[in-house]
């Protein structure tokens, strides 16, 4: 196995274990709970980063999908054609996917599934299979490292939102959460909706979603 093959494994894995602690324990209520009309619930953030990544990188490898290969839209409850990952879901759309995704055991079982798949197909990755073309939508054309990169990071950005929602709702009052009461931070939470913004501490936004 190359070192280029060593680190995408090393990050895919990391979101892997951030995705299983953050849904550890809650209850579809917790999971489903928007902290103000239109925000991302922890639900909707798992398995939008899940759906971002198993899109992604079937689609870089020319390999089908966990999603349809699995049934999955059917398994949640979700119409067997939809394909979508949740980029530009409207609020009313996030409130819907977000509570027919909030199972904790089944929404692991699905990351589990796609990141079984990742790592296959990343573990023959080597140096020189990075700069391929895999998209060519955009200029300049999207490789294959690009895109993977891109994965590990809207992937881990939309974790770290599912944390920290995660984190406030004991002091929400959320109820069944069976972890420590935490105090909250000082924050501005933005409903900022359309599927792609939670939360934010005051200051400048920061990461950014993009087509690679």
């Amino acid at each position: 196995m190359t070192a280029s093959a060593d680190l995408l494994i090393d990050g895919f894995g990391r979101i892997r274990e951030n995705v299983l602690e953050v849904l550890s324990g809650l209850s579809p209520a917790q999971l489903a709970h928007q902290l103000a009309p239109g925000a991302n619930s922890i639900s909707w953030l798992v398995w939008h980063l899940t759906r971002v990544q198993d899109d992604h990188v079937a689609a870089a490898f020319g390999v089908t999908q966990v999603w349809s290969a699995g049934g999955w839209a059917a398994r949640f409850g979700l119409p067997a054609s939809m394909l979508d990952h949740g980029y530009g879901h409207t609020s009313a759309q996030v409130a819907e996917v977000g509570a027919a995704t909030a199972a904790a055991g089944l929404l692991a079982e699905y990351h589990e599934a796609v990141h079984a798949q990742t790592v296959k197909l990343v573990a023959d990755v080597t140096d020189a299979d990075l700069p391929r073309i895999v998209d060519t939508r955009w200029t300049p054309p999207v490789t294959l490292g690009v895109r993977l990169v891109s994965v590990l990071d809207d992937d881990m950005q939309h974790v770290g939102q599912a944390a920290y929602v995660r984190g406030l709702l004991p002091a929400l009052a959320v109820p069944a959460l069976a972890v420590p009461a935490l105090a909250v931070p000082a924050l501005a939470v933005l409903a900022l909706g359309e599927g792609e913004r939670l939360a934010r501490q005051v200051g400048p936004a920061q990461g950014r979603v993009g087509g690679g």
